[in-house]
């Protein structure tokens, strides 16, 4: 490691953290080495008598039991796995130029190459460490495991939206890093530090006896003692290491840096708005999108033509996407999809014909189209169960004649509550078996098996959901509305390369036919397989954490309320009205997700005159909306 600003420091503090780990081993040799004083002065004549005897004794107890409890805790921290975060690993031979960029970028920064891609469904890169034996990485030949370098995890959304040589400018610090963690001082401190934290959460690790669960408790007690002695070291350690790291890359391509951190950005807020708002419904419905790298492009090029301070941004679609870097990009988007699918909500590892990938084109009818039509199913059963106009059939009118008469809401939106919470839990988890595909049906609201197309439930928000991949990321309201468009060609159909945005259709969307879809449309066997989910090790401890997280671990957003619950309902039932008397059409708008399309445009001011209906009883305005569209409140519509 070079003289860099900070690299002394991160010596220093990692020698306070290996002092640390010193001074715990010298309070547990300490008996021991009174143990070994008595017992040389008993064998020498020097300590002799009845009280030295009984003083060996006691010593020598407590010396054997101090060095079992060490030997204990130190066996589990040496054991214990640390986190390790779930990725998509690039092997060499699917991205040969990716791979000679950033050998090129570690030799013109002088440190050591990283052993390994892998790339993750985040707005970040870093460095990370997966030497333990508990990974399952094998072994570089002729390198002492300890000796590997860490491996470079890349956040795919950057992939698909920079350009190869901003790529290289914002990765250029992060390979830096490679240099600091190969000093030996400082690799062993991490080493420590990792061990005692994946140390903390082995009491809590799921399928311990109570036996061993009991006996890692003082283990537990013992390693947290050690954690807040040398956590204030670990941080300044860390701190001295990004200085070096950022100090050395100065030397590359800093002037583009500047530029990049720009796209950084925009990256954070088009993800995180693509993730909430359009890949979200879809993963209720029991699809995924499968190229939503692909769609954050689209997303993005829509920011930038409605952003005032996004303008030019698109002028860089021109040069070489950072993806083309990639042998295979389609197969690689898809195994990020249906990762961030497993991370943000909880679904299975696979794809099936019950959480089945959905195309960009094939989401108007298989997600937004099958949304609105379970949701006013749902809706009209409830109202049965109310027994509010029994003889009625599925008609708007019925909806809004109800809430029309209702001084709130409060009362159908707790039966809507109700109703889906028992959805959920007369069928399997999302994990197990996703909402299937829905069926014809004319009527009109009343009784459909449970678990038939219905939306999976909002997960409820992990302990540690702040601390999430997108606790730094904007939240989507910065985010201008961009005008509604239908999708395209899939991104693995069309172009590709992805700098070229997916183009709307013309004209409106084909009516949909939500009847149950062929077993070879929802999985083609002919589809080869995307690359592997990394997950060395266990997959409960190793990939998802020491403590076996449930999924997901960063849920996108809170529980929705019973009022967020009926609007959904209301407008969803408004949009089935409006697509079966107006000739309407689902959408997808790229940064607001599922919306109505009349003639092409997008009316943007529903949700307002839905929420007088519910909140103020008030259905005038939603009439005289509806008078403008053309939609017949009074005409049945077809339900899931």
């Amino acid at each position: 490691m070079g003289e860099e600003r900070g690299a002394r420091a991160a010596c220093a503090h990692a020698l306070a953290v290996l002092r640390v780990r010193g001074r715990a081993l010298a309070v547990a040799s300490l008996p021991a080495a009174f143990a070994v004083v008595l017992l040389a002065g008993g064998g020498t004549g020097h300590l002799s008598g009845a009280g030295w005897d009984a003083a060996r004794w006691v010593v020598s107890v407590l010396a054997v039991v101090v060095l079992v409890a060490a030997a204990a805790v130190a066996a589990v921290i040496a054991r214990a796995r640390p986190a390790l975060t779930p990725t998509v690993e690039i092997p060499e031979a699917s991205a040969p130029d990716l791979y000679r960029m950033v050998q090129d970028l570690a030799g013109r920064l002088d440190v050591p190459v990283p052993s390994g891609i892998a790339l993750t469904p985040d707005c970040d890169s870093w460095l990370e460490d997966r030497t333990h034996p508990a990974h399952g990485r094998p072994a570089v030949p002729g390198v002492h495991r300890s000796d590997t370098p860490p491996v470079l995890v890349i956040g795919s959304p950057f992939l698909w939206w920079m350009r190869v040589a901003e790529l290289r400018a914002v990765l250029a610090p992060v390979v830096a890093g490679t240099g600091p963690s190969a000093h030996p001082d400082i690799a062993a401190a991490r080493r420590f530090v990792r061990g005692l934290d994946a140390a903390v959460a082995v009491a809590d690790r799921p399928g311990l006896d109570p036996v061993r669960r009991l006996a890692a408790r003082p283990v537990g007690a013992v390693v947290r003692v050690l954690l807040r002695g040398c956590r204030e070291h670990a941080a300044e350690m860390e701190r001295g290491v990004a200085a070096a790291a950022s100090e050395r890359a100065q030397n590359v391509d800093y002037g583009l840096r500047i530029v990049a951190q720009e796209q950084v950005g925009l990256a954070y807020a088009g993800w995180d708005r693509l993730l909430t708002r359009v890949a979200l419904p879809a993963w209720r419905m029991g699809r995924w999108p499968s190229r939503l790298d692909a769609g954050v492009v689209s997303a993005l090029t829509e920011l930038s033509r409605r952003d005032r301070l996004a303008e030019g941004f698109t002028s860089r679609l021109g040069e070489r996407p950072a993806c083309d870097l990639l042998e295979e990009p389609g197969l690689v988007d898809e195994a990020t999809s249906l990762l961030a699918a497993r991370l943000f909500h909880g679904g299975p590892a696979e794809g099936g014909p019950d959480w089945a990938p959905v195309d960009w084109q094939q989401y108007p009818d298989e997600v937004v189209d099958r949304k609105w039509r379970t949701e006013a199913a749902r809706l009209h059963r409830v109202l049965d169960r109310l027994g509010v106009d029994r003889d009625e059939e599925a008609t708007l009118a019925r909806v809004m004649d109800h809430l029309s008469t209702t001084r709130t809401g409060e009362a159908l939106a707790a039966a809507i509550t109700a109703e889906v919470s028992r959805e959920a839990t007369a069928r399997p988890s999302v994990a197990e078996a996703a909402p299937e595909a829905p069926g014809t049906g004319e009527r009109a609201g009343h009784e459909t098996p449970a678990g038939a197309g219905h939306e999976t439930p909002d997960p409820a928000p992990a302990p540690d959901a702040e601390t999430g991949p997108y606790a730094e990321a904007g939240r989507p309201a910065q985010v201008p509305s961009a005008a509604p468009q239908q999708p395209g060609p899939a991104p693995h159909q069309a172009s590709a390369r992805p700098e070229e945005p997916i183009r709307p259709q013309s004209g409106p969307h084909p009516h949909p036919h939500p009847g149950p879809e062929p077993a070879e449309d929802l999985a083609p066997a002919s589809k080869p397989a995307p690359p592997p989910i990394s997950v060395p090790g266990d997959l409960d401890h190793a990939a998802w954490g020491p403590g076996g997280d449930a999924l997901p671990l960063f849920p996108l957003q809170p529980p929705r309320s019973g009022r967020e619950l009926l609007a959904d309902h209301v407008t969803a039932m408004v949009c089935c009205a409006a697509v079966d008397t107006a000739g309407a059409a689902p959408g997808l708008d790229w940064l607001d997700g599922p919306t109505l399309l009349v003639g092409g445009k997008r009316h943007p001011d529903l949700a307002g005159r839905v929420l007088s209906l519910i909140e103020d009883a008030d259905p005038e305005p939603l009439r005289s909306w509806l008078a403008t569209v053309g939609v017949r409140p009074d005409k049945p519509v077809r339900l899931v």
